[in-house]
C-alpha cells in the first residue's frame, strides 16, 4: 500500500500547472487550436511561469526516442509502398464470409503495427477493406472499427508499434530513467491482442450497425446535392472562359464538372470556355443557384431527369488525416480543386453533414470529403495530407515476393532491434537504409513522410511532463489519490491511476494523456516502495484504450466518416472491449509485477 509522505499545500505554481493542463485538454477536446499550437502554448505557458527552462523544450529535439518515432514513420512508408496492394490481395479472396475477412484483416494489422506505426497501417487498409466489402454486397460498416481496434490493440506488443509508447520512452529517457524491457509489452500486449480480437471477431458483427456509406447515399439522393443547368443556345455566357462569366468565385455555390456531348470536365479549369448547350453541374446553397438561373445570363435548370449515378461514377471519398497540411485551412485558401483535381460535393465531420458554404469551410482531422475527380487525382494520392478511398489504378493481380525482400530485410533488422540484439535506432537506420538501396524511398519521399506537426507535439509533450512535475502539481494529485485509496493494496492505486489515463485518453490524444499522467506516475511509484514498471505499464497501456469514443486515437477518427459511424457505435462495441483490456492488463500488472 502507499506509505505516507510529506502534505503536499497547493501554491501559485501547481494552480498555474493546472490552469495550463485544464486549458489544454479543453482546447484539444474542442479543437479550437491546431494540436501542436495548442500544445507549444502550454509550454511557453511553464516557461513564462518559470516551470520549464527554454533548455528544457530544446532538449527534446535531441531524445532519442522521438527521433525514433520519425525513423519508424518513415520506414512504415517505404514498407507499404514496397509492398503494395497486391499483398492484400493475395490474403484474401472474394469468398470468405465476413467472420474471415474480418478476423484475418484483425489479425494481420495488430501483426503489422507491432512492429510498424499504425495510422499508415489504417491509411492503407481503409481503402482495401472497403473495396472488399463493396464488392461482396457488404456495409463497411461491419469491418473499419475492427479495422482500428485492432491496430490499438497489435500496437500494444511492442515498444515501437504505438507512438503512446514510444512517448512514454522519450519520457522515461528525459527523465534519466531506465526504458520499459521488451516483455513488459510483449506479455501483456499479446494477452489483449489475442482476447481483444477474439470478442471483436464474434461480437463485432451484431454490435455495429449495416449502415450505407456516405458515397452511396448521395447518389441515391444526388438532386439534394447537384443541380444541372443547361446553356442555352441564346447564352450570353458561350465562348466566356469560365474565370470570365463570374462563374469561379459564386457565393455559397460552385461549379463542379462540365458535360459537353461525351466529353466529362471534373475539377473545372478557370480558362475553360462555355460552350452552347454544356451541362453545368452546380454544388451549394440551392437558393444562390435560383439566384444564378434568375440573372438571365441563358443558363436553365434541366427539366427533364436524367441519371446522375452514372455520369457521376467518378465520385469518391477522402479523409483528411491527423497531422495533414489540409487541417486548419479552408478549400479556397489552398486552392482544393487545383492541387487535387477534384471538385468537394460535400463534407462530413463525426458523422454529420457540414452545412454552409464549401469553400469557407475550415477542414479538421478526420474529415470525410465527398470528391469528384479527375482520373490524374488517383495518381497524385497522398497518404499524409489526403487519404482517397478508392482502389481506381491499384488493383494488382499478380504477387512478387522478390519485389518485396527489400520490406522483408527490414523488418528482420527491426524485429532484431525489438528483440534486443541490435540497438533499436540502428537497426531502425538500417532498415531504411535497405530501403533507400533497393530504391524503394528517395529523399522527396522521406520528405514527405516527416510530419513537423507531429514533431512540435512530441517535443513540446516531453517538456510539460517536465512542468507538471517541478510544478509539485503531479506530488499534489499523488496525494490525493493516496488519500482515496488509503488502506488498499497497490493494485488499487494502480487502478485508480488506469481509470484516470484511460478517461483523460477518452477525451484528448493518447500521446497528451500520457505525457499528463508520466509524472503522477512517477510520483506514486516514488511514495509506493515498489518498482516503477507497474505504474508505467499502465499509463502505457490506459492512454492506448480508447475505445469507446473516436476522440483520443486518430486511427478511430479516420474510419468514423468512411464507416459512416455516430458517437455511440463506438461506446456500443468499444466499452465492453474496454472492460475486457482494463481487466486484463490489471490482472497482469498485480500477478506480475506485485
Amino acid at each position: 500500500m502507499l506509505t505516507e509522505f510529506t502534505e503536499t499545500t497547493l501554491t501559485i505554481e501547481i494552480f498555474s500547472a493546472t490552469l495550463i493542463i485544464v486549458a489544454l485538454i479543453v482546447v484539444l477536446f474542442f479543437n479550437w487550436l491546431r494540436p501542436s499550437i495548442a500544445f507549444l502554448g502550454a509550454v511557453f505557458g511553464f516557461i513564462i511561469l518559470q516551470i520549464v527552462q527554454v533548455e528544457d523544450l530544446l532538449q527534446g529535439f535531441a531524445n532519442k526516442q522521438i527521433i525514433l518515432i520519425f525513423l519508424l514513420i518513415i520506414l512504415s512508408s517505404g514498407i507499404q509502398r514496397n509492398l503494395g496492394s497486391a499483398f492484400f490481395f493475395q490474403l484474401f479472396s472474394k469468398n470468405l464470409s465476413p467472420f474471415q475477412f474480418r478476423s484475418r484483416m484483425m489479425v494481420l494489422v495488430a501483426s503489422l503495427s507491432s512492429v510498424l506505426n499504425n495510422t499508415p497501417v489504417v491509411a492503407f487498409m481503409i481503402p482495401f477493406t472497403k473495396s472488399w466489402a463493396e464488392a461482396n454486397n457488404y456495409a463497411a460498416s461491419k469491418f473499419l472499427i475492427p479495422l482500428s481496434f485492432a491496430t490499438i490493440l497489435g500496437g500494444m506488443i511492442t515498444v515501437v508499434g504505438t507512438s503512446t509508447n514510444l512517448v512514454l520512452s522519450g519520457l522515461l529517457y528525459q527523465s534519466g530513467l531506465p526504458l520499459l524491457e521488451m516483455e513488459d509489452f510483449l506479455y501483456p500486449g499479446l494477452l489483449v491482442s489475442v482476447l481483444g480480437i477474439t470478442y471483436l471477431a464474434f461480437c463485432s458483427q451484431s454490435l455495429l450497425p449495416d449502415r450505407s456509406g456516405n458515397k452511396e447515399e448521395v447518389i441515391r439522393h444526388l438532386n439534394e446535392y447537384l443541380v444541372e443547368t443547361i446553356v442555352s443556345e441564346s447564352s450570353n455566357l458561350i465562348g466566356k472562359s469560365i474565370e470570365q462569366a463570374g462563374l469561379r468565385q459564386l457565393k455559397e455555390l460552385f461549379l463542379v464538372e462540365i458535360v459537353r456531348a461525351n466529353e466529362v470536365i471534373t475539377a473545372v479549369d478557370s480558362a475553360e470556355k462555355i460552350v452552347a448547350h454544356d451541362s453545368l453541374f452546380f454544388a451549394g446553397n440551392t437558393s444562390a443557384i435560383l439566384n444564378l438561373i434568375n440573372q438571365k445570363n441563358g443558363l436553365n435548370i434541366r427539366e427533364e431527369s436524367a441519371d446522375k449515378s452514372k455520369e457521376f461514377s467518378k465520385l469518391t471519398e477522402a479523409i483528411v488525416p491527423s497531422g495533414s497540411l489540409l487541417v486548419g485551412q479552408s478549400l479556397k485558401d489552398i486552392g482544393f480543386r487545383d492541387l487535387y483535381k477534384a471538385s468537394v460535393i460535400s463534407i462530413y465531420r463525426k458523422g454529420v453533414k457540414v452545412r454552409g458554404n464549401l469553400g469557407e469551410i475550415i477542414l479538421q482531422s478526420g474529415d470525410l470529403l465527398l470528391l469528384l475527380c479527375a482520373q490524374e487525382s488517383f495518381t497524385r494520392k497522398s497518404y499524409k495530407d489526403l487519404i482517397f478511398l478508392s482502389m481506381a489504378g491499384e488493383l494488382e493481380t499478380k504477387f512478387s515476393l522478390k519485389r518485396v525482400i527489400p520490406s522483408v530485410i527490414a523488418l528482420v533488422l527491426l524485429a532484431i532491434g525489438i528483440a534486443g540484439g541490435l540497438d533499436l535506432f540502428l537497426a531502425t537506420i538500417s532498415s531504411i537504409l535497405v530501403m533507400i538501396v533497393f530504391k524503394v524511398l528517395d529523399l522527396n519521399q522521406i520528405k514527405a513522410a516527416v510530419d513537423l506537426d507531429l514533431l512540435v507535439v512530441l517535443v513540446s509533450a516531453l517538456s510539460i511532463g517536465i512542468g507538471i512535475q517541478n510544478s509539485g502539481a503531479a506530488a499534489y494529485l499523488v496525494q490525493f489519490i493516496s488519500d482515496l485509496t488509503l488502506g488498499v493494496p497497490i493494485i488499487g492505486s494502480i487502478t485508480v491511476l488506469f481509470l484516470i489515463t484511460l478517461g483523460l485518453t477518452s477525451l484528448i490524444t493518447n500521446a497528451a494523456a500520457v505525457t499528463i499522467m508520466f509524472p503522477i506516475a512517477f510520483e506514486m511509484g516514488l511514495q509506493s516502495g515498489v518498482p516503477l514498471t507497474p505504474f508505467f505499464i499502465a499509463i502505457a497501456f490506459a492512454a492506448s484504450a480508447d475505445f469507446m469514443t473516436p476522440i483520443g486515437y486518430q486511427t478511430n477518427l479516420m474510419v468514423m466518416g468512411p464507416g459512416n459511424y455516430k458517437f455511440q457505435d463506438y461506446t456500443r462495441v468499444g466499452l465492453p472491449l474496454a472492460l475486457i483490456y482494463t481487466i486484463v492488463v490489471l490482472l497482469f500488472i498485480n500477478f506480475y509485477y506485485l
